[in-house]
């Protein structure tokens, strides 16, 4: 099943069950959502905080420097001037995924903004043992 990290965008008004509904909804089936993302400045948001609980998940947050340095496909001007980056959903997802690739873009639904981005497997630093090294 592969995992996916899932990028939250939200306002301040938004609920725990609003999170918690984009979250499964943008999911793709068969997948597992092994965490969320989202800018710092959302990192002490109740509504979030409880979402990861019931979605048993962590929450990894970026600055806006951070998420501003990286390329995505749906930047948005409006997220621009309000938080100093174009992207808060898909950069965190492709951040937290190790730069993986986006399994589902930015999807608005309503209060809340999600994308999905697929984890990178770590290296393998495995050493075989039949390998001839010269």
């Amino acid at each position: 099943m592969p995992e996916v990290y899932v990028g939250v965008g939200f306002t301040t008004s938004t609920t725990t069950a609003e999170i918690v509904d984009a979250v499964r909804g943008a999911a793709p089936q068969n997948s597992t959502v092994v965490g969320l993302a989202t800018s710092a400045r959302k990192a002490c948001a109740p509504a979030l905080i409880d979402a990861a609980k019931i979605l048993a998940v962590h929450v990894t947050t970026y600055t806006s420097e951070e998420l501003a340095a990286v390329p995505v496909p749906s930047p948005s001007s409006r997220v621009q001037k309000a938080v100093g980056t174009a992207s808060v959903a898909e950069a965190a997802a492709i951040l937290a995924s190790g730069h993986g690739p986006l399994a589902v873009g930015k999807t608005s639904t309503g209060a809340v903004t999600v994308a999905v981005a697929s984890k990178v497997p770590p290296a393998s630093t495995e050493i075989d043992d039949e390998m001839e090294c010269e």
